[in-house]
C-alpha cells in the first residue's frame, strides 16, 4: 500500500508499512529530495536480511499527503526495493489507519483529519498455485520446472557481538565444534527403541533411482557416516530406500524412507530434524534401520531421519537434560552458525518474539494483505489455512470466518456474495492491525471457559 506525497516541492511515493518501527528513506531518494541528514549512526534490523548500518536521520521533513501537512523524521537507510517507508512512528503520531479494503488511509489527527487514497506501484502479482494444483499437473505428466532464488547475505555487516557473549562462547567452544566428533555418542536411558507390532513382517524395498549428482553425494555421505562410525554394513532382512532433501543452504540432507517400517510401529508420526546423530539406537534394534543403496546395505548405530518416534525420543532427551540445566557431561554439541545470542528478538515458526510479546511474521502479514478474493474452493482453503495459523491474534476469529468456512462444507454450492466478501476483507483488516500477544505468565491465575460450536 503506497500513498502519494510531496516533499520539498517534489512528488514521491511512500510505502505504508505497519511492520516498520520507524520511517525510512533510501539514500538515492534522500539526495533527490534534497534532505539534510545528521550523522547519527545505528544498526537496522530487517526481516529477510542481515543487520545494516543506517546513514543518518533527516529530522523535521515537511511532508504533504493529501490535505495533510506536517513534519516527519526519516532514517536514511540502504534500501533496494523501496524509496520511502512510513512506519509505526508516523502512523501512531498522526493516528493513521490503513484501510486496504477501501484502498485508502484515514488520518485521524484531531487538527487535520482526512482520507488519503492509496496507489499501487503497478508491479505484477505473483501467481500462486496450491499443492493440490501442482499434484494434478504432475499426474497429467506435464513438463514441470522449479526455479528457486537463493538470497546471498553479506555476513560482514552483522551487528557486532557483545564482549560478554564472546567470552561465554569462548568458554563453551568445545560444545560448538565445526562438525560432530567422529565417535558414537554415549549410551543413555533415552536410546531410541523401535517397537514393532507382534508378527510385523520385516519391510524390504529396493533402492530409489538417483541422478548422477545425487549418487555422488550419496557415496560421499555414506563414507562420512562410515568413517564416523555412525553406520555399519548390514545383512539384516530389513531394507529402506534413501532419498535426499535440499537444505536452505542448497546442500542435500540424506533421509531414509522408513514409511513401510513406520506402519508397523505403535506410535503416531510427527517431525523434528535436529541433533539425531547424537542419539544411539537401542542395542539390538540396529538391524531394523537398514537402508539399501546402490553401494550396499547399511544399518544405523545412531538415530536417522525418518523414524516415526525419533522426535519423541529426542524431545525426551532434551527435556531431561535442559531441566534444570545443560551440562557438558551429556556430550551434546550445537552448531554455532545456526545459533543466535544476545538478540532482542527472534523469529520462530512464523512468529516474532520480543520483550515478552508474540507478534506475527511481517512477510506472512504482507502475503495476507495482498491476497486476491478467491474464486473457487481450493483458493479459499489456502487463504483460510494461512489466516487460521494466526487465529490466536484475531479476536472472534471463528465468528468472523464463519461465512467463508461455510463454503467449504461438503455439497455446498459456491456462491461468493457480499457477506463472504465482507468476511474476507474483515479477516485481512484484522491481520493488518497486527495485534500483539503477551506470553503467558504461569504464576498467574488462569480462567477456563467452555467452547461453543461457532465461536468463543
Amino acid at each position: 500500500m503506497y500513498v502519494e506525497a510531496v516533499v520539498n516541492g517534489k512528488a514521491t511515493k511512500a510505502l505504508v508499512d505497519t511492520g516498520a518501527t520507524h520511517n525510512f528513506v533510501s539514500e538515492g531518494e534522500a539526495k533527490r529530495l534534497e534532505l539534510q541528514a545528521s550523522k547519527e549512526g545505528g544498526w537496522l534490523k530487517a526481516v529477510n536480511s542481515a543487520a545494516k548500518p543506517s546513514h543518518g536521520v533527516a529530522r523535521g521533513v515537511i511532508m504533504h499527503i493529501g490535505s495533510w501537512e506536517g513534519k516527519v523524521d526519516f532514517t536514511v537507510a540502504p534500501m533496494d526495493d523501496f524509496k520511502m517507508v512510513l512506519g509505526m512512528d508516523f502512523l501512531q503520531k498522526v493516528k493513521a489507519v490503513p484501510l486496504p479494503f477501501l484502498r485508502s488511509m484515514a488520518i485521524l489527527e484531531e487538527e487535520k483529519p482526512c482520507m488519503v487514497p492509496t496507489v499501487t506501484e503497478g508491479t505484477p502479482k505473483t501467481p500462486m498455485l496450491s499443492a493440490m494444483q501442482i499434484k494434478k499437473g504432475l499426474k497429467r505428466k506435464e513438463v514441470t520446472y522449479l526455479t528457486t532464488l537463493k538470497e546471498e547475505r553479506d555476513d560482514g555487516s552483522e551487528e557486532p557481538m557483545p564482549k560478554e557473549i564472546e567470552g561465554v562462547l569462548d568458554e563453551f567452544k568445545d560444545v560448538m565444534p565445526p562438525e560432530l566428533p567422529k565417535r558414537l555418542p554415549p549410551r543413555r536411558e533415552e536410546d531410541h527403541k523401535i517397537e514393532l507390532e507382534p508378527g510385523a513382517k520385516p519391510p524390504a524395498m529396493g533402492p530409489y533411482r538417483m541422478a548422477p549428482p545425487e549418487l555422488e553425494e550419496l557415496r560421499r555421505q555414506l563414507k562420512e557416516l562410515l568413517d564416523a562410525g555412525f553406520i555399519q554394513p548390514s545383512k539384516a532382512p530389513y531394507g529402506a530406500p534413501v532419498l535426499f532433501q535440499k537444505k536452505h543452504d542448497g546442500s542435500l540432507r540424506m533421509c531414509i524412507d522408513y514409511r513401510a517400517l513406520n506402519k508397523g510401529e505403535i506410535f503416531h508420526e510427527v517431525r523434528l530434524e535436529v541433533g539425531y546423530y547424537q542419539v544411539r539406537i537401542a542395542e539390538g534394534d540396529e538391524p531394523k534401520t537398514t537402508c539399501v543403496t546402490r553401494y550396499g546395505s547399511y544399518e544405523f548405530l545412531v538415530m536417522p531421519f525418518g523414524l516415526t518416534n525419533a522426535p519423541a525420543t529426542f524431545c525426551t532427551l532434551m527435556n531431561k537434560i535442559f531441566h534444570p540445566y545443560l551440562d557438558k557431561q551429556n556430550e551434546l554439541y550445537v552448531k554455532k552458525e545456526k545459533c543466535s545470542f544476545a538478540k532482542e528478538e527472534v523469529s520462530f515458526l512464523g512468529h516474532c518474539i520480543k520483550d515478552g510479546k508474540l507478534m506475527m511474521d511481517d512477510s506472512k502479514v504482507k502475503a495476507i494483505q495482498e491476497w486476491e478474493p478467491p474464486t473457487k474452493v481450493p483458493q479459499l482453503r489456502s487463504f483460510l489455512g494461512l489466516v487460521n495459523y494466526y487465529r490466536r491474534f484475531i479476536k472472534g476469529y471463528s465468528a468472523r470466518a464463519a461465512p467463508l468456512t461455510d463454503l467449504l462444507k461438503k455439497n455446498k454450492a459456491w456462491e461468493w456474495d457480499e457477506r463472504c466478501q465482507q468476511a474476507f476483507e474483515n479477516l485481512k483488516k484484522a491481520v493488518t492491525e497486527e495485534p500483539v500477544l503477551a506470553l503467558p505468565d504461569h504464576t498467574k491465575v488462569f480462567r477456563y471457559t467452555q467452547m461453543p460450536q461457532t465461536s468463543l
